[in-house]
């Protein structure tokens, strides 16, 4: 499911993907960093978890953003927003162990919980996840 302009939700047409984006691929490209060359031609295949989603925009309003203005710019990118549901909850879950030497949070392991069960590629600002893709088995793109 995913937020219509008006606030109403509408239903994903497809839960194929290509791209997983983590919350730093899509901060790139809201806020015009360094890396946001390489995610954008992506975006039309991308989809980010509700949980990164949530991450997104918790740090847009921690940045001075005002709330609907957060809200809008996730939404006006017109990536698929996928629920975090039980599926996604016990792989999240049961990476731990191999990503908590990381130190990542929820929403990190989310993002590659839907990689790994989507076999989607995961697209991502931080380099310390290049190590993770050979033992997690996902294909992970580093933008910077």
């Amino acid at each position: 499911m995913s937020l219509l302009p008006n606030g109403e939700r509408k239903q994903s047409m497809s839960s194929k993907t290509e791209h997983v984006l983590d919350s730093s691929a899509v901060l790139a490209v809201i806020v015009d960093e360094p890396g946001q060359e390489l995610v954008k031609p992506l975006l039309d295949s991308a989809t980010i978890t509700a949980v990164n989603a949530c991450e997104v925009v918790s740090k847009l309003i921690s940045r001075g953003m005002d709330t609907n203005e957060a809200i809008a710019s996730v939404i006006e990118m017109n990536i698929e927003i996928i629920a975090f549901d039980d599926r996604l909850a016990f792989e999240a879950a049961a990476i731990l162990p191999t990503t908590r030497v990381l130190g990542l949070s929820l929403g990190d392991r989310a993002c590659i919980a839907r990689a790994r069960l989507s076999g989607a590629m995961i697209v991502t600002a931080d380099k310390a996840w290049k190590k993770l893709g050979p033992k997690l088995g996902i294909e992970i793109l580093v933008i910077r």
